[in-house]
């Protein structure tokens, strides 16, 4: 009588198997939130067009005034092509922008895309200099309310950060006008750069506008970062950590913060894209020559290229910003990187 033994299967090849497919499902969900932005992206271009189409007013009018002719109008109609199917002038207007060409503004011909870029980098500096300040004071903050909860630090924190939120940017940058500009004489108003200016001079003539922005954004990050780490806080390995006597500071820098990155880094992203698109109103408050004053100026001269070019350049910051946020929240989350 014979007996046949059978071979153990090995779970090498079942691990590499995994392995690879979760490698494959990682980067389909990568590509897909990639398509996702390039999708929205041409429903904001379609959006925008439509938009500025449909606001009031005319340029030929306003530009040739009250006592302009018919003929007269018709002609600068003409002459900007606004007499063609808007169809046809968007598509002519998205190849344009495919080929880096913004067109060309209607108010003193110029070329939009090189005034863009110029005030681009203006609007980026104020943004940028915010985001250095505000992302890592609002880590610490919500470490320091996580670590002193329900005690006089973490109220006082969730106070002023609740205050924050409820008050709108102009209105920020209102009072630290009145503040520090009219009372106490140290910050200057308007915010005027120009080229040439020292990185230290600049950076002084920012300091009200970023501060507002500070203000702005910080209470956001600060409460979901307090609220992320609270949630890792119940888990059993910091009740771990809490029984072999490690200090609370240790317990939420070391095993805390780190779990809780992935919210934490979500949300940083979602505002630093609402950062770059709050500057519009900061701009206008206090004459800051960046793409959102740019803008703002040819909406009232009803000046339609800048006015799409600028709000393109906008949505795509804010798309591609949050299309970040969704990939790293997607890279970061442990469940996805390694199922059981």
């Amino acid at each position: 009588m014979t007996s046949s033994l059978e071979e153990p299967v090995s779970s090498k090849p079942l691990a590499s198997a995994r392995q690879t497919l979760l490698r494959n499902s990682l980067g389909q969900m990568v590509v897909r939130r990639i398509l996702l932005g390039f999708g929205l992206l041409i429903a904001a271009s379609m959006l925008i067009f439509g938009g500025v189409e449909a606001l009031p007013g005319d340029f030929a009018s306003t530009y040739l005034g009250q006592d302009a002719t018919p003929q007269a109008i018709a002609n600068i109609r003409e002459e900007l092509d606004l007499d063609r199917p808007m169809t046809e002038r968007y598509l002519s207007w998205l190849g344009g922008i495919a080929q880096g060409d913004f067109g060309t503004s209607w108010s003193n011909r110029n070329s939009v895309g090189d005034q863009i870029w110029k005030r681009l980098g203006n609007s980026l500096l104020l943004a940028g200099v915010a985001a250095l300040i505000a992302i890592p004071l609002a880590l610490a903050l919500g470490m320091v309310a996580v670590l002193y909860r329900n005690r006089i630090p973490d109220k006082v924190i969730s106070i002023l950060s609740l205050a924050a939120i409820s008050l709108p940017e102009f209105f920020i940058g209102y009072l630290l006008i009145q503040f520090f500009t009219v009372h106490l004489g140290v910050a200057s108003f308007p915010a005027t750069v120009y080229d040439g200016m020292g990185l230290g001079e600049r950076l002084a003539t920012i300091a009200l506008p970023v501060m507002t922005l500070v203000i702005v954004v910080l209470a956001h990050m600060m409460r979901m970062t307090r609220s992320a780490i609270m949630n890792v806080m119940s888990s059993p390995y910091v009740e771990t950590a809490e029984l072999k006597g490690l200090s609370a500071l240790r317990i939420i820098a070391e095993h805390a913060a780190p779990n809780a990155i992935a919210p934490v880094v979500t949300v940083i992203a979602l505002n630093l894209a609402a950062l770059v698109v709050g500057v519009v109103v900061v701009e206008v408050v206090f004459v800051y020559p960046g793409i959102g004053q740019y803008m703002v100026d040819a909406v009232t001269m009803r000046d339609m290229p800048v006015v799409q070019g600028c709000g393109l350049i906008f949505a795509a910051l804010y798309i591609v910003l949050n299309m970040v946020a969704d990939i790293v929240s997607i890279l970061a989350n442990p469940r996805l990187r390694h199922p059981r």
